[in-house]
C-alpha cells in the first residue's frame, strides 16, 4: 500500500516549540514493520494508533528522542 509518511521529530530544547518535519511517499504493507525495519539497530519502543480513512499514526521513542510518524493512505 502507498502512503504519505509525515514524520516529526520532537525538539528538547528549552524555550523551542518548533518541529523538525519530514514529508515522503512509502509503499509498505505494515507501517509498524516499515518503522521497525527503517529504524533497526537503534534503542526503539514503538506504539500505534489507527486513525481514520486507514491512516496510522506511531509515536516512536528511538534512541531516547521522541518522533511521530503519520501514515496517510494515498
Amino acid at each position: 500500500m502507498e502512503y504519505e509518511l509525515v514524520h516529526e521529530i520532537q525538539n528538547l530544547c528549552r524555550n523551542n516549540q518548533m518541529r523538525d518535519v519530514f514529508f515522503e511517499e512509502v509503499t509498505c504493507g505494515d507501517p509498524v514493520e516499515y518503522l521497525r525495519q527503517r529504524l533497526r539497530g537503534r534503542c526503539l519502543e514503538l506504539t500505534a494508533e489507527p486513525g481514520p480513512g486507514g491512516s496510522v499514526t506511531v509515536f516512536a521513542t528511538v534512541d531516547g528522542l521522541i518522533e511521530k510518524f503519520i501514515f496517510t493512505p494515498i
